[in-house]
C-alpha cells in the first residue's frame, strides 16, 4: 500500500512524501528545507531520494538545502542546467530511462511545460502498486495501465478561468499562459477517459490555482467521471 502525504501544493510551493512501507521518497522540493523537515517530522535521514520535475522555484526551492544535508536529488539535465547546480549528489535522469531507488522502479517521461526538459514520473513499488505523478503540464501524450494511485495536477477549470478574464481579474495573456503550461479540468477528464483506471484506488488532485479553480466543481466532475476516492489537499 502506498502512503501519500502532501506537505505543500500550489504556486507557493510543492512537496509530497510517499512511502510503499519500505522506501520513502520526496516528490518535489519547492519549499524551504526547514519546512521539509517539519513535514517529515525531522526524519529526513529516512528519505531515499528526492525527485524534481523542473526548475521553477515552487518545485525546487529546497533543493540546495536538501543537498547540504546529504540527500540525493534526481532531475533532468535541463533542470540541473536551469538551476545552475553542480553537485555530486545530483543524479541526472532521462525521459524513458528507468532506474531504481530502494523498492521503487521509476520511469521518467517527458511532459509539456514552459521550461527545458520537465518530467513526470511513473513509480512502481515491488509490492505491486503503481503511482503516476504528473504536474505542471498542459498535456500527457502517454497512456498508462495498471495504475493504483494518481497524483496529478488540476490547476484550473475553464469556466472559472474564463470568468476571471471576463471580469478583468486576470489578463487574457495570463489565460493563454495558464492553458499552455498547466493541466486543466477538461484535459484531465480527457486523460482519464483515455487510460485504464480499473485498478485505481486513490486520485490526488494537485496544484489547484487559488484564483482559477472551483474546488467543488472540480471534485464533482472528477468523482463523476471516475467513481474513485478523490483527495484535494
Amino acid at each position: 500500500m502506498i502512503e501519500i502525504k502532501t506537505i505543500a501544493t500550489g504556486s507557493k510551493g510543492n512537496c509530497y512524501h510517499i512511502s510503499d512501507g519500505s522506501t520513502q521518497l520526496l516528490l518535489e522540493a519547492g519549499i524551504s528545507f526547514k519546512q521539509i523537515q517539519q513535514g517529515v517530522n525531522f526524519e529526513t535521514s529516512n528519505i531515499a531520494g528526492v525527485l524534481v520535475t523542473h526548475e521553477h522555484m515552487d518545485h525546487c526551492k529546497g533543493v540546495e538545502g536538501c543537498l547540504k544535508r546529504g540527500m540525493t536529488i534526481y532531475m533532468s539535465q535541463g533542470t540541473k542546467d536551469g538551476m545552475g547546480l553542480d553537485n555530486a549528489q545530483i543524479r541526472v535522469i532521462k525521459s524513458k530511462d528507468q532506474f531504481r531507488i530502494g523498492t521503487w522502479t521509476i520511469l521518467p517521461f517527458d511532459i509539456q511545460h514552459d521550461v527545458n526538459e520537465p518530467l513526470g514520473f511513473l513509480l512502481q513499488s515491488d509490492n505491486g502498486d503503481k503511482l503516476l505523478f504528473a504536474t505542471d503540464t498542459y498535456y500527457i501524450k502517454y497512456k498508462f495501465s495498471g495504475l493504483t494511485h494518481l497524483m496529478i495536477e488540476c490547476n484550473y477549470d475553464q469556466q472559472t478561468l474564463d470568468e476571471n478574464v471576463e471580469s478583468g481579474r486576470i489578463h487574457p495573456a495570463m489565460r493563454k499562459r495558464v492553458m499552455r503550461s498547466h493541466f486543466g479540468l477538461e484535459n484531465l477528464l480527457n486523460f482519464f477517459a483515455a487510460n485504464d483506471l480499473s485498478k485505481v484506488e486513490e486520485i490526488h488532485l494537485l496544484h489547484l490555482s487559488d484564483n482559477n479553480s472551483n474546488v467543488e466543481r472540480i471534485f464533482k466532475a472528477v468523482a463523476r467521471a471516475t467513481g474513485k476516492m478523490i483527495y484535494i489537499p
